[in-house]
């Protein structure tokens, strides 16, 4: 939302991969859009005391890494990239404090997503498994896709992310199975088929294959397959730095400060649910 004044920031996980990334991205957004007022890490993490800005290889930013949450009113949004065991907590001193709060840590349970919900309620929540505009846009154009071609063409996702990355599948490879599932007009907790191996027999129409690669330092790749007889039709999505995923986290900072209270995603962000 529009404002005179610079939209203050405060980034959770601040010396993770994404956490450096979003520092340099709310220094590439300019100061007059956006300003880094606060950072945090674990308590006992290395960082803590350090400045946010040198740890993300920038000048130094004038802000500490610090071992707890924000304090009330430093920061209009806080930015949430720890670890899903985190976000519970998170979730609810940023509605205790009133600020808006852009989350993008996946593998949640359902304590976490219950209290998204609960804090959508009292201040205003981007939620997303993936911040890329590239990847929103994909999402719309797998639902054009799955209504156009119909029943008669097989859907498959496969992802392949870093050695590191704990969850599996992805969060975003759920994500775009589930728009192919309502495109589709199924049930994605029927429809969705995760692993392959035996003696299975034949594929069925109704399922949607969702699979899974681990290796090397692979940042995000999104592969969807409408699989026809005597013809297929790929989409994929490639991400090669972490900085895009930043980039449109902070786009949805920008964007949600000030709003109304309630639950939102990228697709809201950038105006892709209006048809």
């Amino acid at each position: 939302m529009a404002s005179s004044k610079p939209v203050r920031i405060a980034v959770l996980g601040a010396d993770g991969r994404m956490g450096r990334a979003l520092t340099r991205a709310i220094k590439a957004a300019g100061p007059e859009a956006a300003v880094l007022t606060a950072a945090a890490e674990r308590p006992g993490a290395a960082a803590v005391g350090s400045d946010a800005g040198a740890r993300a290889g920038l000048e130094a930013a004038g802000v500490a890494i610090g071992a707890a949450l924000p304090a009330k009113g430093i920061a209009d949004v806080w930015i949430d990239f720890t670890s899903a065991s985190a976000t519970e907590a998170v979730t609810v001193a940023a509605s205790a404090s009133g600020a808006a709060l852009v989350i993008g840590t996946t593998g949640l349970g359902t304590h976490a997503r219950a209290a998204i919900d609960f804090a959508a309620l009292k201040v205003p929540v981007v939620f997303s498994a993936n911040y890329s505009v590239g990847i929103n846009v994909m999402l719309k154009l797998l639902a054009d896709a799955a209504r156009a071609l119909g029943p008669s063409y097989d859907l498959e996702v496969v992802e392949a992310h870093h050695r590191a990355k704990q969850d599996a599948p992805s969060g975003t490879a759920l994500m775009l199975a589930e728009a192919l599932a309502t495109a589709s007009e199924r049930k994605l907790a029927t429809a969705a088929r995760y692993a392959r191996h035996g003696d299975i027999g034949p594929r069925t129409p109704s399922e949607i294959g969702i699979q899974t690669i681990r290796g090397g330092d692979v940042v995000g790749d999104h592969t969807v397959f409408f699989l026809g007889s005597g013809d297929r039709l790929e989409i994929t999505h490639r991400a090669t730095t972490r900085d895009t995923f930043a980039v449109g986290a902070v786009r949805a900072a920008l964007w949600v400060a000030g709003r109304a209270p309630g639950l939102y995603d990228m697709r809201a962000v950038l105006g892709l649910d209006r048809g």
